[in-house]
């Protein structure tokens, strides 16, 4: 059973609610369907780089002053931005969130995005897009989801490039905000010290006034979603650089098919997270080919990712990649014992309670679901989790995690 209250208000946002009376503290969390996915071609960036701008102020809140009355009174704010969405934050003792929580309403409705904010948060985002350049794990995993997902917007940094960014304007930056940050692309949760009849009378008359809509935004290029055959291979040579990575990588469906992508985490656990997972135990703990292993699967609203990566000496690169496969047709061809499975089901549902004890932590859960799919739908992970069984399983690795048919990025010293 769902322990959230569910709103639809008239104008088209949505309201998630969860009264925890033990806790002095309330979070407000606001996502919104603006992330980088909606980026049309000529405008690449833009969604990170507007998560920045909010923050410069409107016609009655100057740059500046937001951050002041919530500091002032103890809060906390945050804010992301990833292909699906928009996300911003507000943590604040319950009795400051009347006075705090409009001002962020008021940023997220009416962003002035004036030009001289808009040059000096420009360079910001510019120097942000130089240091994420000199990490080799960013360069990597760019590298790596770029071959994976190409043409699809999954391909593409959130960041976007120096170029893009220097031919945007606030102008143009203006009408994306003003076509995607609307109530209907908006949720809004509440959590903590708070009864429901005051968070809906809060955010009904907060999310009220928002900007008129702009109807001039170029229109999204449709792209089919993308397929993996055979193997893509890239790699790179980096100066600086201590440890080899392998990164593999594998396409897995969206969340309209999550019970899949339940399976998918199990798989991911039941390769590599722990020291008596498979590819762990043999290529860390006993032959010692590896300085690290780890698999990890991320569930996104329209195609999720599968990764194993595995930090070594360029001298072992082939032969770890090998053995991979191996385990993997391993997989496939003989199963999966029924102990490793209560294992890997033990481990996520243990996961899955431990990140449900906060507010933030569910403020969080039910916004990203909402914007995605439903929120609904977060509670029912553990119990997807616990109905796999060793054919079921098995039957995802050969669908999904073939040794035949995935990309691979390599990063290797200079």
């Amino acid at each position: 059973m769902f322990p959230a209250s569910v709103f639809k208000l008239d104008n088209g946002l949505t309201l998630i609610h969860q009264e925890i009376a033990t806790t002095p503290v309330v979070v407000a969390d606001i996502w919104v369907r603006a992330g980088a996915n909606l980026e049309p071609e000529p405008w690449f960036g833009m969604a990170h780089f507007l998560e920045h701008m909010i923050f410069k102020g409107t016609a009655t809140l100057p740059p500046g002053v937001f951050d002041q009355k919530i500091e002032n009174r103890g809060g906390v704010t945050n804010a992301a931005t990833s292909h699906d969405y928009a996300h911003y934050s507000l943590t604040t003792a319950s009795l400051h969130l009347e006075e705090t929580l409009p001002h962020l309403g008021e940023l997220l409705l009416n962003a002035a995005i004036p030009e001289d904010e808009f040059i000096r948060e420009r360079d910001v985002v510019l120097e942000e897009i130089r240091q994420a350049h000199d990490d080799p794990d960013w360069i990597g995993f760019h590298a790596l989801i770029s071959s994976v997902y190409q043409d699809h917007p999954y391909g593409r940094s959130i960041l976007g490039s120096e170029q893009e960014l220097m031919r945007q304007s606030p102008e143009i930056m203006r009408c994306f905000h003003r076509t995607h940050y609307q109530p209907e692309n908006m949720t809004v949760v509440i959590v903590g010290s708070i009864a429901t009849e005051s968070a809906l009378e809060l955010v009904s008359q907060t999310f009220v006034d928002f900007a008129e809509r702009c109807y001039d935004c170029p229109q999204i290029k449709e792209v089919a979603k993308p397929k993996l055959a055979g193997i893509r291979r890239h790699e790179l040579y980096l100066p600086r650089l201590e440890v080899a990575r392998l990164l593999m990588a594998w396409i897995g469906p969206g969340v309209e098919e999550l019970r899949t992508s339940c399976g998918l985490d199990l798989l991911s656990v039941l390769l590599a997270e722990g020291r008596t997972s498979r590819l762990v135990r043999d290529l860390r703990e006993e032959q010692q080919l590896v300085q690290g292993i780890c698999s990890h699967f991320s569930l996104q609203q329209d195609s999720s990712l599968f990764t194993i990566s595995a930090w070594l000496e360029p001298e072992n690169i082939e032969r770890v990649e090998s053995l991979i496969r191996l385990h993997l047709q391993d997989l496939i061809d003989n199963g999966i014992s029924e102990q490793e499975i209560v294992r890997s089901q033990r481990l996520l549902c243990n996961d899955f309670a431990f990140s449900t004890e906060t507010p933030n932590q569910l403020a969080g859960l039910y916004g990203y679901y909402n914007t995605i799919a439903q929120a609904e739908l977060a509670v029912t992970y553990p119990c997807q989790i616990q109905l796999y069984n060793s054919k079921q399983l098995q039957k995802l690795a050969q669908e999904y995690i073939s040794p035949n048919h995935y990309a691979v990025t390599v990063l290797k010293p200079c």
